[in-house]
Order: C-alpha cells, then sequence, then structure tokens
C-alpha cells in the first residue's frame, strides 16, 4: 500500500506539472482608460483640393495678329490699367490718323460754311427791308431769302460731316484697343503664352487655345476642395473648417466654408463629388500661400466638449468594446451607445463609465470575449497619453 500511494503521488505530482507548465498563457493586451474630453463630428475631402485665387483670368487679344509688344514677364506684379501685350496695328494707327485728319478738315468747312450762311442769312435780312419800302421786287427778296437757308442747309451739313469724322475716329480707338492687352486688376502674371513676332490668336468658344497671358489677383485667396456626394448635405455656409497643406507640415490653418456648390460633379461614374469653398480666418495666413498649393480640407460639423469618449479604432461591429475586469483578468464584450464620432474619437453615450479599461490591440490574435489576458507593460503610459489630448 504504502508503494502504491507513493506512486500515487509521483503521478499526480507529474500530471501537476505537465499541466501547469502547458496551460495556455494570458494573452497579453494594450489597454486605454476611458475619459472625457472634446469630441468633434466633421468631414474631410475625397480628393486634394487646392488654393485658389479670388480673382483669376486668363486674357486673350480679341483679334489675332503678330506680338509687336510685350511688357511683361512671368511673375510679374502689374497694377490695373497697365499694357501688358500690344499686336501689330500699323495700319490701324494710319487709319486713326487719316481719320483725324478729316476732322480737322470738317472743322474748317464747318468755319468755311457757316460763315457764308451768316452772312446769306443778313443779306436776306437787308432784302426784306428793301422789299418792304418798294425798292425791289418779291421775287428778289424770295431769292436771298432761298439764298440764306441753302448757306444754312451747308452749314448743317458740314457740322454733320464733322461728327462723322468724330465717329471714325472713335471706330479707330476701337479697333486700335482689339489689339491691346490690359490688366483689369492688380496681380501677377503666373503664364505667357508667345514671344515679340510670333502670332497669336484669340480663344473661341468651345476651342481650347491657352490664352495668352495669366492674370492672378494673389490679394485674396481662398480653398477649393471636393467632398463626397453622401456628406454635401451635412454642409452649410459658416461651419469651421481647418485646413492642411503639403507645403506647411504641421502648420494646420482655420477658416470657414464660404460657399458649397448647387450641384455635382462627376469626375468619374464612381466619384461624384460637390465642390467647398473655404476662407480663412487669418488675413495673414494668406500671405504663406501660393495658388496651386495643394490642401486638404476638415469641416467641423458638430462639437462636444467634456464628453465621455473611446478611441474609434476600440470599437468591434455593432458598437461593441471589449472590456477589462481587473479582478478575474476577464475580458467582457459590452455594446455601447454611442454618440457623435471621428476617425480619432467617438462620444458614449451609454455602456461605459469614466475609469473603464478597454482593448486597443484587437488585431493580436487570440484577443476576444471572454479570455483571460494580461496588461502589457506601457499600457499606463498609453492611458497618461489618451487623458492628455
Amino acid at each position: 500500500m504504502r508503494r502504491i500511494i507513493i506512486i500515487l503521488i509521483l503521478l499526480v505530482g507529474v500530471g501537476s506539472a505537465f499541466w501547469w507548465f502547458s496551460r495556455p498563457k494570458p494573452i497579453m493586451v494594450a489597454l486605454v482608460e476611458v475619459g472625457r474630453g472634446k469630441v468633434e463630428a466633421s468631414v474631410a475631402n475625397t480628393r486634394a483640393g487646392s488654393v485658389e485665387a479670388c480673382l483669376r483670368t486668363r486674357l486673350s487679344p480679341i483679334s489675332g495678329g503678330r506680338i509687336a509688344f510685350l511688357g511683361v514677364k512671368k511673375g510679374d506684379h502689374v497694377k490695373k490699367g497697365q499694357v501688358l501685350l500690344r499686336l501689330w496695328n500699323d495700319d490701324q494707327q494710319a487709319q486713326s490718323s487719316l481719320a483725324q485728319t478729316q476732322v480737322t478738315s470738317s472743322q474748317k468747312r464747318i468755319a468755311e460754311a457757316c460763315a457764308v450762311a451768316e452772312n446769306a442769312e443778313r443779306e436776306a435780312g437787308r432784302m426784306a427791308e428793301l422789299r418792304a419800302k418798294g425798292f425791289i421786287s418779291k421775287s428778289g427778296e424770295e431769292k436771298s431769302r432761298y439764298e440764306a437757308q441753302s448757306r444754312r442747309a451747308g452749314c448743317d451739313a458740314a457740322r454733320a460731316d464733322m461728327s462723322q469724322a468724330q465717329a471714325r475716329v472713335k471706330v479707330t480707338k476701337v479697333e486700335q484697343d482689339r489689339t491691346v492687352l490690359v490688366a483689369p486688376f492688380d496681380g501677377i502674371v503666373a503664364d505667357i503664352v508667345g514671344e515679340i513676332g510670333e502670332y497669336t490668336t484669340p480663344s473661341p468658344p468651345g476651342v481650347a487655345t491657352p490664352p495668352a497671358i495669366d492674370l492672378i489677383d494673389d490679394s485674396c485667396l481662398y480653398i477649393e476642395a471636393p467632398m463626397d456626394e453622401v456628406d454635401a448635405p451635412k454642409i452649410r455656409i459658416g461651419q469651421v473648417a481647418r485646413v492642411s497643406l503639403d507645403a506647411l507640415p504641421n502648420q494646420p490653418l482655420t477658416g470657414r466654408v464660404k460657399r458649397v456648390a448647387p450641384y455635382v460633379v462627376a469626375v468619374e461614374k464612381q466619384a461624384r463629388t460637390v465642390d467647398v469653398e473655404v476662407s480663412l480666418d487669418n488675413a495673414e495666413d494668406g500671405k504663406k500661400l501660393l495658388v496651386g498649393y495643394s490642401a486638404d480640407v476638415e469641416i467641423v460639423l458638430d462639437s462636444h466638449d467634456n464628453t465621455l469618449r473611446v478611441p474609434t479604432t476600440t470599437l468591434l461591429e455593432g458598437n461593441k468594446v471589449l472590456v477589462y475586469q481587473p479582478t478575474t483578468q476577464i475580458l467582457e464584450e459590452r455594446i455601447i451607445k454611442t454618440g457623435i464620432t471621428n476617425w480619432e474619437f467617438t462620444e458614449v453615450l451609454e455602456g461605459l463609465k469614466e475609469g473603464d479599461r478597454i482593448v486597443t490591440s484587437l488585431e493580436r490574435e487570440g484577443v476576444k470575449a471572454g479570455i483571460k489576458v494580461t496588461p502589457e507593460n506601457g499600457t499606463d503610459s498609453a492611458i497618461n497619453k489618451i487623458k492628455a489630448k
């Protein structure tokens, strides 16, 4: 019996040792403590937006011709009314000189014709006095009166010729203006197509002809970004927006929605977007930007301060989270009621309380409800980081 008891004890010991060393070890998990903070609901652009100018015009001459004068180069700052480009127009200048000469000639004809008319009218007056005294016949008096009327008509005709000559001068001026490009506002020359001596043509409707000069007003800039058509109904003018640019990393800019396009842009069959424009709150920020910079826009739809929240990445399908039970070290699956959310945080309305610890390392193999786990080293630091945010 003694030997049997010893053997049994040895078997139990070996079995216990085997079980102890072969038992499944608790999985290491990362935890985060549920806390309070700010949660924002926001939407972002689907494709890269860009910095645009409030005023930008692509100028082309009204008529085609050879470039005779080019008064600017790329990057030049120009003033409103400054001549940028002029086509060859010597023929029109000759026509203008001819029209001006005709004006001068008409002025002299007016002086001559009107002087003769005045003299004829005075003569007709004298004839009328002589007729009244019976010194001349009625026909003689009528002849002088008709002569005066004829001379006055000649004077009026000369004045009409003068008006016609002046109109011709205006016509030639308009024709010359068709060959000149003038800056419609203060700005920067972004691009020039053509050099002196080259031929340039206007841009007719429906024909993609490059403009002669691309002029940008850099004193007023805004951000334009495409938003998914699903998000467009949530966006309103005046909502807060955050702008980030690749050219200015770690320098977010703030602004507000100033326009939501009233139509959908179908770039591709599967990509339908609505263009949204954002103006910057600080005018000084615009001085850091260049037209054409790529930009991303995040529009804040709603914001709750000091609300209970969890990292969005801790949510499982169906708004479930894995809660760590410190007494048993077992993970418990719990369904929570959520509020507003974004890619970083989700508001918790029901199902959790402040101080609960939930699993963040959901991607690890074997992590599921009901298993025994061990919080990994560094979890406390992760909790502190989430609180700090």
